[in-house]
């Protein structure tokens, strides 16, 4: 009876140590999976933290370098610092988070000679951004920015600043950088004597220049620019610019091919504005030298003020049409521009462009893309517009009222007929997408 007693006190301290070892092994389990579910943030990979924050904006930034140790060395690195745009904007005009001054005063500080590729944004009208972007620019003289962008998504703003204090900001970066290769600047006072300072700091890197709304520039500041910047390869500017001279600057043999030009040819008030004629002559010497470039036309045009283009044949290659165009226009288009890649006609007016989609079809052997708005087709003329230019057609968006039934086909026939043709599934859209 002892033996047996003391055999069974033996199992059950047995029994006891498993399930005391069961609970530890448990234990240990759990605390891994709390390990596992609950990271350390602090110590993630320092080049994923320095990702993560170049997408935040600066004020989320500060905040975030207070986090830990690792995070606000992350936010002092240089790297986070060579590429940045500055959002200004005034509490009381914005509904926008503003980035506080002494913020960015603090970061220009330590910073500064980091900086390469940097904006401004001024996203609402009032003048007092745009001094603070002023304020900022003129501080940079330690840095070397490789691109600078002036943007104003809300008028006048920059325009509302005495021109002085502008330019005298604007030739700091100039004269500082030694080495700019893109500058963006939209509705801002700059001049011929500041692209002077550009040219003269900074003519072996520059290779896009954007200007638009510039009303203070003149075809000879921008003729300067093309004749001593022979590495220019983006161009963008409005038509009052553009001249013949400036074609064939960029037509000489020091210069390097040009790949994308672009020109905004816009009206403000019907009437008021004059259009000069490009030679033809002028046109082909610059597409003997770039054969390749990609000639882009925005139009904001009254019908009336059409007159001087496509009277002759012009190397366009994509061509928007923002304001209403005549189906005479677009008639000639299809005459003058066998290069055309890409057609967007936003407006028209209620006289079908059957004859006109056709020519195009017919004569522009390139097209490939093709955006349609307020304008009428008939359904039999867009079906056979569309088995003309084929597979080629890579986007085709054709707002769903452009289209009218007749004898030959419905709207519910179109999408098949098409679809057929385009070797693909197409439905016309019901909101514009270009």
């Amino acid at each position: 009876m002892k033996r047996g007693r003391k055999t069974n006190d033996a199992k059950g301290s047995s029994a006891e140590e498993t399930t005391e070892k069961e609970s530890k092994r448990r234990k240990v389990l759990d605390e891994k999976t709390i390990a596992v579910q609950s990271p350390d943030w602090a110590n993630l990979l320092q080049d994923i933290i320095l990702q993560v924050f170049q997408y935040l904006p600066l004020l989320d930034r500060a905040h975030a370098s207070q986090v830990c140790r690792s995070w606000n060395q992350v936010f002092h690195m240089p790297d986070l610092w060579r590429c940045f745009e500055f959002e200004l904007n005034q509490p009381a005009t914005s509904y926008l988070r503003a980035t506080h001054p002494e913020l960015i005063k603090q970061i220009i500080k330590r910073h500064s000679n980091h900086l390469q590729y940097v904006s401004f944004k001024v996203v609402d009208s009032s003048k007092e951004s745009a001094e603070a972007a002023c304020d900022i620019l003129s501080q940079l003289v330690n840095c070397s920015l490789k691109t600078l962008g002036l943007i104003s998504t809300a008028r006048p703003s920059f325009m509302d600043l005495p021109k002085s204090h502008f330019i005298s900001a604007l030739t700091v970066v100039f004269v500082n950088s030694k080495s700019l290769s893109s500058l963006k600047i939209d509705d801002t006072p700059v001049d011929d004597p500041s692209l002077k300072v550009l040219v003269a700091n900074n003519s072996d890197t520059l290779k896009l220049l954007k200007m638009s709304s510039c009303p203070h520039v003149s075809p000879a500041g921008i003729l300067c620019v093309a004749d001593q910047c022979h590495g220019l390869r983006e161009l963008a500017l409005n038509y009052h610019l553009l001249s013949d001279e400036l074609l064939l600057a960029l037509s000489s043999e020091k210069h390097v091919r040009l790949e994308h030009l672009r020109i905004d040819v816009v009206s403000e008030n019907p009437g008021q504005t004059q259009f000069h004629t490009i030679q033809k002559s002028s046109w082909d010497a610059f597409i003997k030298h770039s054969p390749k470039v990609n000639l882009v036309m925005y139009f904001f045009l009254y019908e009336e003020e059409f007159d001087p283009f496509f009277r002759y044949e012009i190397p366009v290659t994509h061509l928007y049409f923002g304001r209403s165009v005549s189906k005479d226009v677009l008639g000639r288009v299809g005459m003058t521009c066998p290069r055309l890649v890409e057609l967007v006609v936003c407006a028209n007016g209620l006289r079908p462009l059957d004859e006109e989609l056709i020519r195009i079809a017919e004569r522009c052997k390139y097209l490939s893309a093709v955006g349609l708005g307020e304008c009428e087709v008939s359904c039999s003329a867009f079906v056979e517009f569309v088995k003309m230019c084929g597979g080629r057609l890579s986007q085709l968006s054709i707002m769903e009222e452009v289209l009218i039934p007749d004898q030959k086909y419905s709207l519910e026939q179109i999408h098949w007929e098409v679809s057929k043709h385009l070797g693909r599934v197409w439905f016309p859209d019901m909101m514009p997408t270009w």
